[in-house]
C-alpha cells in the first residue's frame, strides 16, 4: 500500500495567526461602547438581531442592560486566546466570541466576517493540540503517532487547507470584482479613495497622499499595485515556496496600509492571519520563543598556556 506523510499542525505558526485574529476583534469589542456596537440601522432593524441561528450569540443571551458587561466578558476570552494559553479549551469559545461578534454588531465588516470563518476552521486544529502555549514549537513525532492522534492531525491538516484556499479564493475575487469598473480600469480609484471624507486618509496623512494620487503615474501604481498583488495572493498556492515568502511582507504591509488610511485596523489583522495560514508552509514552526529567551552567556574560555618543549639534549 502506498503510504504518504503530512506535517503536524501544532506549530507555532498557526498559533501567530490565533492571535491575530483575537486582538482583531479585541480592539473591536474594547475601543467601541455598546451604544456604537449595538443600535438601529435604518431598514435593517436594530442590533443584536436574535433571529434564527443568530439568537445563539453571546448579545442574544442578555437584556440591553447587559450589552457592556457580556462585552467585557467576551475581552477576557480573547486576551486569554490571544495569549496562546491552552488552545485546545480556549478554540471554541474564541469561535463563540466571533461569531457573536460577527452576527451581533450593527457595524461588522468583511474582517469580522473572515475572522469568524478562519476561527471556526482553526478549532479543528486547536482541539488536538497537546500544547499548553501555541507558541511552543511543535511537539516533534516520537515515532508513530496512535491512530487518535494521527486522526486529529489530518483533521487539523484539512481545516488549514480549507482556510488556504478561502484566502486565496477571497484575493481572487477582491480582484476580479474591481476590474468592470471604470475607475480601477483607468487607473484612478486610490484618488477618490484618499479624498473620500468617511473612509480616506486622515487629515495628517492626506498632504503627502494627494502630492502622489495628483500625478498620473502615481495614482495609476496605487490605484494597478494592489491588483497585481491581490492576483499574485490568489495564485500563491500554485507558487514555489520561495516567491510566497516574498509575497508575505508585501501583503502584511498592504494591509497595515490600508489599516493607517482608513482606519480598518481588525480587519487588516485578520487578514495578516489569513496571510500567514496562505503563505506559511503547513506545520510551519518560526521558534517565536527564541524572541523572549535570553540566551545563556557561555563562561570565558582561557586559552591553555602551552608548556616549554625542551629539546633533548645528547649525551
Amino acid at each position: 500500500m502506498r503510504s504518504f506523510t503530512v506535517p503536524l499542525p501544532w506549530a507555532a505558526g498557526y498559533g501567530l495567526a490565533r492571535t491575530l485574529l483575537a486582538l482583531g476583534t479585541l480592539g473591536t469589542l474594547v475601543f467601541s461602547d455598546a451604544a456604537t456596537l449595538f443600535r438601529e440601522v435604518a431598514t435593517v432593524g436594530r442590533y443584536p438581531m436574535c433571529q434564527g441561528v443568530n439568537s445563539g450569540g453571546a448579545f442574544c443571551l442578555v437584556s440591553e442592560d447587559h450589552y457592556d458587561a457580556m462585552r467585557w466578558a467576551c475581552c477576557v476570552v480573547l486576551v486569554v486566546a490571544a495569549s496562546g494559553w491552552r488552545p485546545r479549551l480556549t478554540a471554541i469559545p474564541h469561535a463563540y466570541v466571533a461569531f457573536s461578534v460577527f452576527t451581533g454588531i450593527a457595524i461588522p465588516d468583511g474582517g469580522d466576517q473572515i475572522t469568524w470563518i478562519l476561527t471556526l476552521l482553526i478549532v479543528f486544529v486547536a482541539l488536538g493540540d497537546p500544547r499548553r502555549w501555541h507558541w511552543q514549537p511543535g511537539p516533534p513525532p516520537d515515532g508513530p503517532l496512535s491512530r487518535r492522534r494521527t486522526l486529529w492531525a489530518l483533521l487539523g491538516v484539512s481545516a488549514l487547507v480549507v482556510a488556504r484556499v478561502q484566502m486565496s479564493v477571497l484575493y481572487f475575487q477582491s480582484c476580479v470584482a474591481k476590474l468592470p469598473h471604470a475607475e480601477w480600469a483607468d487607473g484612478s480609484a486610490l484618488y477618490y479613495w484618499v479624498n473620500n471624507y468617511d473612509f480616506g486618509a486622515p487629515y495628517w496623512l492626506r498632504p503627502t497622499l494627494e502630492v502622489v494620487v495628483d500625478h498620473p503615474v502615481g495614482v495609476a501604481a496605487m490605484t494597478w499595485g494592489p491588483l497585481v498583488l491581490e492576483i499574485a495572493l490568489a495564485a500563491a498556492l500554485l507558487l514555489p515556496q520561495r516567491v510566497r515568502w516574498t509575497l508575505l511582507p508585501a501583503g502584511v504591509f498592504f494591509h497595515l496600509c490600508i489599516a493607517v488610511v482608513m482606519g480598518l485596523w481588525s480587519f487588516a489583522l485578520a487578514m495578516c492571519a489569513g496571510l500567514f495560514l496562505l503563505l506559511a508552509p503547513l506545520g510551519h514552526d518560526p521558534d517565536l520563543t527564541r524572541l523572549v529567551r535570553r540566551t545563556p552567556r557561555l563562561p570565558a574560555v582561557r586559552p591553555k598556556k602551552e608548556e616549554p618543549v625542551e629539546a633533548p639534549v645528547p649525551t
